[in-house]
């Protein structure tokens, strides 16, 4: 049985005992926060394997929250799933541009919702395990810390531009299509548009610096990794 540690926030409380409900039934401990505050609270005195996040919260909204998680040390590895009842393109790339991992719209199936922490929860101990650091141009990737360095200077990545890296760079001078690369990172029935995966390509060469460079476009196709 799962005993990982899960805290969900929304101010609903009809939504947060039906996720508890279903998660403590299979094995997850859970914890629960009715506003920003309160998340910050507790994701920073016992960080949770994961954060399912409501955007709409009285006081802090969601989005700060999330901006706030990812840019603390201590919370910024922590995968978050925003739930929402906001289901537009723009609102869903905002939450990704600022960190969010995955999303999931209200109303929602609770086992859809179990599929999607299931997945997130997966990759994140498939990277603890491969402990080989990986060194591409002046990039190391370090999977065991989840860690990136350019030119032994540390870069801040979200859990999944980490792990966008880490696909590509694995496999230099291979083409990779929008869909591979969301496929690599969390599985081929994960629904996702193009803008999205586009917003992490841009924040990710962002980071990188001069080495974003490293990431190119091949139009009409998607991108790879310059050999």
């Amino acid at each position: 049985m799962a005993r990982e540690n899960i805290l969900v926030v929304d101010d609903e409380e009809d939504v947060l005992e039906l996720v508890r409900y279903n998660f403590e039934k299979e094995g997850y401990k859970v914890q629960t926060a009715v506003s920003g505050e309160e998340a910050m609270e507790k994701a920073q005195s016992k960080p949770p394997n994961l954060i399912i996040l409501d955007l709409m919260l009285p006081g802090i909204d969601g989005l700060d929250v999330c901006k706030k998680l990812k840019a603390n040390q201590k919370t910024g590895h922590i995968p978050v799933i925003m739930l929402t009842a906001k289901g537009e393109e723009s609102d869903i790339v905002s939450g990704l541009e600022i960190g969010a991992d995955d999303y999931v719209t209200k109303p929602f199936s609770p086992k859809i919702l179990l599929a999607r922490v299931r997945r997130l929860l997966h990759r994140t101990i498939e990277r603890q395990l491969e402990n080989s650091p990986l060194k591409v141009h002046e990039i190391l990737i370090d999977p065991a810390r989840h860690q990136v360095s350019v030119n032994n200077k540390n870069v801040d990545l979200t859990f999944t531009e980490f792990n966008i890296l880490y696909a590509i760079a694995r496999r230099p001078g291979f083409v990779f299509t929008r869909y591979q690369i969301v496929d690599a990172i969390r599985g081929s029935d994960y629904i996702v548009t193009e803008r999205a995966v586009d917003v992490q390509i841009v924040s990710l060469r962002k980071k990188l610096g001069g080495c974003g460079k490293y990431i190119e476009t091949v139009r009409g196709v998607g991108y790879r990794f310059k050999e």
